[in-house]
């Protein structure tokens, strides 16, 4: 027999609304336990309903909206239990269950990379970065990773404005601290805008006023709170059609991804934090309504939906969702999300027990009944700019005739017959040279269990030694980021790449893959100047 921690009462969505009022000391505000509850009830079953609805479009629509028939039940929540929207978090959960609710960020980074499940972009890089010695606040940087931008920790920071009810400051610090391990500039600030969303929704019910609440978190410069901005904008034009919106945020912002650069698959963790925006605003506080619409935006859909379902989740509690929606979830409420020693009752019981432990520490008070919360104004810090006016210029394969020399012995693999894949050698002294005119270049290849290192050479000058073993959770990844540099004086410049025919003991062999290289350039004034449509 499962257990129930959550009574089904509909007279909880008043009494969220009545008791979670400011209480009469200007600097405290007051919430019972059993709201608390609901809400954090609430944000977690909103992220598996969310992911759940999305998951069957992630990047089936890209540079278009979905406009295909989206065939979701309640019933469908039960795949929430194995998607890395939830299980990712959760490890971080369980990192502070270890190692306490101030582990330094290197602990975090830790049992993330030595988790047995499978990582993508800027969370698989940090994974990498970790057994290359690599540790935050660098594993995130551009210069180490570049993913920086991209949407990993976005989807992963719910549970820090959960824990951090009404004190978007301590998330703030949070998801700095957590967000720094594979993330940097608008990829850290995703993570930090979701929290403050979240943390936000406790005490206001006005999704717009939530939003730009939860703006104040982080800097007003960035490109990240500057989409925002504009989608409310949008939403102030187009009060009611949310592809007109839809269709001028995509003509200004969609080609800013690095990771997609070229193509119209976007990844960044800003546009996709536009959707979650969208969905939210033109949703009207209907959980139907603001999935769909999220998911129909297209790119990341199962992560989008799920973040805007938390922060909706929060402001009305798990007794504010249809019946339906909340028997499933209850249903599966004692079922492991995999990769996890978590369940859903077992996630909301211990974000009580942080919420609790950080209203006391930031100068609260925790009762059997009650939280009294100090009121906190975030500090954004700082702003950080991953990439800083540089965009896509081009793609060149190391079959491309004279951008590419190879001195030494490199063999060609060979996807299919005529159809070669990339080149490689683990001769010591081997050499592979591009020759470019940009401002910044990506050398792209390949990780695998029989890659070793290389020097690599800018401009004549030792930048690096690159080590390209890889052999975790049985991924290989292919065409990934080996050397990244930007921000170059314009004109004509050389990478060369030196087999070093060494490698980590581990390895069972010393190759190095070279499948591209991406060419970027600076633009003068990326997006400055743009006018929408009804500003003309």
């Amino acid at each position: 027999m499962k257990t129930r921690l959550f009574p089904i009462v509909i007279f909880l969505v008043s009494l969220a609304i009545t008791s979670c009022q400011p209480k009469k000391e200007a600097d405290q505000r007051s919430i019972p336990i059993d709201v608390l509850k609901d809400k954090i009830a609430g944000g977690w079953a909103g992220k598996m309903i969310g992911v759940s609805y999305g998951g069957p479009t992630e990047f089936v629509a890209h540079g278009f909206t979905l406009e295909d028939s989206i065939k979701w039940k309640p019933a469908h929540v039960n795949f929430s239990l194995t998607e890395d929207d939830i299980y990712v978090q959760l490890t971080f959960m369980m990192t502070m269950d270890q190692f306490g609710i101030d582990a330094p960020a290197k602990k975090f980074q830790e049992l993330f990379a030595k988790s047995g499940y499978k990582l993508w972009h800027a969370n698989v890089q940090a994974r990498k970065n970790y057994y290359d010695s690599i540790f935050p606040p660098l594993s995130g940087n551009p210069e180490f990773n570049s993913h920086a931008d991209d949407i990993d920790f976005q989807i992963e920071a719910d549970y820090i404005g959960l824990i951090c009810p009404g004190m978007p400051q301590t998330a703030n610090q949070i998801a700095n601290k957590i967000g720094h391990i594979m993330n940097y500039g608008d990829g850290v600030y995703g993570g930090v805008f979701v929290a403050a969303l979240c943390s936000e929704a406790y005490f206001e019910n006005d999704l717009l006023k939530i939003v730009e609440y939860a703006l104040r978190s982080i800097p007003a410069e960035s490109d990240y709170s500057k989409i925002v901005n504009d989608v409310i904008l949008l939403y102030k034009q187009y009060p009611t059609d949310w592809r007109a919106a839809w269709k001028e945020l995509e003509a200004k912002w969609a080609s800013t991804d690095l990771c997609g650069a070229g193509s119209s698959y976007n990844i960044d963790a800003k546009l996709n934090g536009a959707y979650i925006v969208m969905g939210l605003l033109y949703g009207e506080e209907d959980p139907q309504k603001t999935m769909e619409i999220t998911t129909r935006c297209g790119q990341d859909s199962d992560c989008n939906p799920s973040s805007a379902m938390a922060v909706l989740g929060v402001m009305k509690g798990l007794s504010g969702f249809p019946k339906e929606y909340r028997e499933h979830v209850l249903a599966i409420s004692d079922s492991l999300f995999i990769n996890t020693n978590y369940t859903f009752n077992k996630a909301v019981e211990n974000t009580i027990k942080y919420a609790k432990e950080l209203t006391m520490k930031n100068g609260g008070e925790a009762s059997e009944n009650r939280l009294q919360i100090k009121i906190q104004i975030p500090d954004p810090g700082p702003p950080e700019v991953s990439f800083p006016k540089v965009i896509f210029d081009r793609r060149v394969t190391v079959f491309e005739k004279g951008a590419w020399e190879f001195k030494g012995n490199w063999l060609t693999r060979m996807k299919e017959k005529n159809d070669p894949r990339d080149r490689v050698s683990g001769i010591t002294g081997n050499e592979a040279i591009f020759t470019f005119e940009g401002t910044g270049v990506s050398i792209a290849g390949n990780w695998d269990r029989d890659c070793g290192k290389a020097d690599i050479y800018l401009d004549g000058e030792l930048k690096r030694t690159i080590d390209c073993y890889f052999h975790y959770c049985n991924q290989s990844p292919g065409n990934t980021n080996l050397f990244l540099t930007t921000n170059l004086p314009e004109g004509k410049h050389a990478v060369r790449i030196v087999v070093k025919g060494e490698k980590r003991s581990e390895s069972e062999g010393a190759n190095i893959y070279l499948s591209e290289a991406v060419v970027y350039k600076t633009a003068d004034k990326a997006n400055e100047g743009f006018k929408f449509s009804f500003q003309k």
